[in-house]
């Protein structure tokens, strides 16, 4: 089965909004077995979204949209897909008593224009709203499977996964099961990444392989298509130990994991308290860490030593060092992640210290990082960066590497136990 997705809106086509909704739905039609083959966006117009549908029409089996279900006049979905199938609009009772609860429940008084998020077309099959008031339609009309949503990603999303995967799967009886593992790096860019995997890439039937790069890591998806959910995890297996004998040095995690996912995790699985010293990143990875749940029992504490004269203040940096190596240096990064630990007594102490940029600084480049970790084990690890990017990027990056190195710095340690 062939699938287009057609969000509906011009606030996408002005760039108000990101178009999530299409990345959502793509990723779980592809969890059932659906091709989508194409995304369209089209504004709030109906001669332009009567195009899109007939050019959908042509390419595709399962035509899914969102948005345009709700009360206002350029809401106009609905009323343009039932012209197009040459149906009507009827009102559903249910979905008008459940508009009229909410704004009695919320004291609101409910304007006219509210009971046209009731209407469906004639012969669908209603997709509960459960997070909102328009509710979603199924039809199916001349071998063709429409499915409409709204946009709001707090409505379409439970919708989606609730009622329209349920129909889809019923509707079209798909019996395959769709299985994937994503396999996060960190450290080395896609292209390389591809390029070490290449002959794995190249050989793929079934398990598919897929590289895929975003702001802050590249993956691999590993696919596989099996008659249930074992098969297809074995499947698997072999491709991901072949991948992981080649690049394993680089992955840091798998699935919804993050870098400071990760970290966060085995710094609690074993009960490691953690510190910071941080210079050019100004608290970006203490903020990262504390993004996680549970995190206040490892993350101790730390400080923004952002010049020369707080780092030896507030950490006691020796100025003979500073003097010596200056602040952008592997030795000023390692005595901050020494000091910082000392400072909050801590398991773990990390250092950064670097030129973001856009000048030059301590007669080092813009780029220039280094990375102080002195683990629970005692051992001094410095790391140095060559980054190439504006001043935040180059900064974010070097918060990302100090969450990277720390991962590795915990899993060596662990497996040398």
């Amino acid at each position: 089965m062939k699938a287009e997705i057609i969000a509906v809106g011009s606030e996408l086509l002005l760039g108000q909004i990101t178009n999530t909704n299409a990345t959502f739905i793509a990723k779980n039609l592809a969890e059932v077995g659906i091709d989508v083959y194409y995304h369209t966006v089209v504004g709030d117009n109906p001669k332009r979204l009567d195009e899109a549908i007939s050019i959908a029409q042509q390419r595709a089996d399962l035509i899914i949209f969102s948005g345009g279900l709700g009360p206002t006049k350029d809401d106009l979905t609905k009323e343009t897909i039932a012209k197009r199938l040459s149906s009507s609009l009827i009102m559903d009772r249910k979905a008008l008593g459940n508009i009229e609860a909410y704004f009695k429940r919320t004291k609101r008084t409910m304007t006219e224009n509210n009971k046209k998020q009731a209407l469906i077309i004639d012969g669908a099959t209603v997709l509960e709203n459960r997070n909102g008031m328009a509710p979603g339609m199924a039809i199916e009309k001349e071998g063709k499977r429409y499915i409409l949503l709204p946009g709001p990603p707090h409505e379409m999303e439970p919708m989606f996964i609730n009622e329209a995967i349920p129909y889809i799967v019923g509707a079209v009886g798909i019996r395959e099961v769709i299985a994937s593992k994503v396999l996060k790096f960190y450290g080395i860019g896609e292209a390389e990444l591809e390029h070490r995997v290449q002959d794995i890439i190249e050989r793929q039937t079934n398990p598919t392989v897929a590289p895929l790069a975003s702001r802050d890591a590249v993956t691999l998806r590993i696919t596989a298509k099996a008659n249930s959910t074992e098969a297809a995890q074995n499947l698997i297996a072999p491709v991901e130990a072949e991948i992981r004998a080649l690049v394993g040095e680089f992955i840091y995690g798998i699935d919804e994991d993050t870098l400071s996912s990760k970290a966060a995790e085995l710094l609690l699985q074993q009960s490691l308290t953690i510190s910071a010293a941080e210079s050019l990143t100004a608290g970006l990875f203490m903020s990262e860490l504390s993004e996680q749940a549970g995190i206040s029992a490892s993350l101790k504490g730390g400080t923004v030593v952002y010049n020369e004269e707080e780092k030896q203040r507030q950490l006691h940096v020796p100025k003979e060092l500073i003097e010596k190596y200056g602040v952008v240096s592997k030795e000023c990064a390692a005595a901050l992640a020494q000091q910082v630990k000392l400072k909050f007594n801590s398991d773990i102490g990390v250092g950064l210290t670097g030129v973001a940029g856009p000048d030059p600084h301590d007669q080092k480049p813009m780029g220039t990082v280094w990375i102080g970790i002195e683990t629970h084990k005692g051992e001094v690890k410095t790391f140095k960066l060559e980054l190439s990017g504006t001043r935040n990027t180059n900064r974010r990056r070097a918060a990302n590497f100090a969450l990277y190195y720390l991962i590795k710095s915990i899993s060596e340690n662990e497996g040398q136990k």
